[in-house]
């Protein structure tokens, strides 16, 4: 699995910006993904997780209702739709890949395997 993100930029807030993250290795569908973000002096942050199927979805509250996880095995990407942006989703952007077989998503940082590089979100008021 080799992760890569792109997509982020500066962008007003109530604005939206769609972050891709593509695969270029080959174990792409048999992964889940998870979306984190991280600011400055803080904890890198769970947003958003999707099965391998992408019939399963899972959100952290804040940005329940705004942003949308979804991906495309065919094209080995994940995307994030963030909708409604807001200031305090200002952040570096990270994808992620769970490889692990499980039955639920996983949501901390330590259960992911492979990372990709950040895509910098600035949201301004």
């Amino acid at each position: 699995v080799q992760l890569q993100a792109y997509g982020g930029g500066l962008v007003q807030a109530g604005d939206s910006l769609t972050l891709s993250c593509t695969d270029s290795g080959r174990t792409f569908s048999g992964a889940a993904l998870g979306w984190f973000r991280q600011t400055p002096g803080k904890e890198r942050e769970f947003v958003a997780g999707i099965s391998r199927s992408g019939s399963n979805t899972a959100y952290a509250d804040s940005v329940k209702g705004r942003f949308t996880i979804s991906r495309d095995n065919a094209k080995n990407t994940v995307y994030l739709q963030m909708d409604s942006l807001k200031p305090e989703d200002t952040a570096v952007y990270y994808c992620a890949a769970d490889v692990v077989p499980r039955t639920n998503l996983v949501i901390t940082t330590a259960d992911y395997d492979y990372w990709g590089r950040g895509t910098q979100v600035t949201v301004s008021s």
